[in-house]
């Protein structure tokens, strides 16, 4: 069974993507690189993010889609606009019908790297050498790449632990069940 995956790494300036492909236990790579925005209003950076992403959807036909999750900075307007570029991104994706996950950026470098506070010279190098680039990937590619690569990794697992809750999208790549409370 193979499968493909368009990693995101979400931002207004820069859109980090990555697609690799699962086969069995390998991943091979197919792709990288960032979205540019440009300077121009937020509307049209969010239109450029949705083409540039539903472009590469259509021209590598990943069946699924990672994203990072947004984290909480200190400069809200930065968070509420790194979670429009997010958004930006998810509706192409699930516009197209793929099946969209989430990853915390924690999550991500620990399924990579093996620490959840590597720093971003750590996620290059290890991106690198598991997908054997002959060169290193710019930031964001590579940050793409290996929300990509998490959702491989947890995949893998959730499909050998027979787990359906989770392996379905949206539940934030995490093992997690819903409680529902009637009020």
């Amino acid at each position: 069974m193979s499968e493909i995956v368009i990693g995101i790494d979400p931002g207004s300036r820069f859109t980090g993507y990555g697609i690799v492909k699962l086969v069995g236990n390998e991943t091979h790579y197919l792709g990288s690189g960032c979205i540019k925005t440009g300077n121009g209003d937020l509307a049209s950076k969010l239109k450029i993010i949705f083409d540039g992403v539903t472009a590469l959807i259509e021209q590598f036909k990943p069946t699924s889609l990672a994203i990072e999750e947004t984290f909480l900075s200190k400069n809200v307007q930065s968070t509420v606009k790194l979670s429009e570029a997010r958004a930006s991104a998810i509706v192409a994706g699930a516009n197209l019908g793929l099946a969209v996950y989430e990853y915390s950026p924690m999550q991500i470098k620990q399924a990579v790297v093996g620490y959840g506070w590597a720093a971003k010279e750590q996620v290059q190098y290890m991106v690198k050498n598991i997908l054997r680039l002959k060169g290193q990937p710019q930031a964001d590619a590579a940050d793409a790449l290996a929300c990509a690569l998490c959702h491989c990794y947890t995949n893998k697992v959730t499909q050998a632990m027979g787990s359906s809750v989770a392996n379905t999208p949206s539940v934030h790549g995490r093992l997690q069940s819903a409680k529902v409370e009637n009020k």
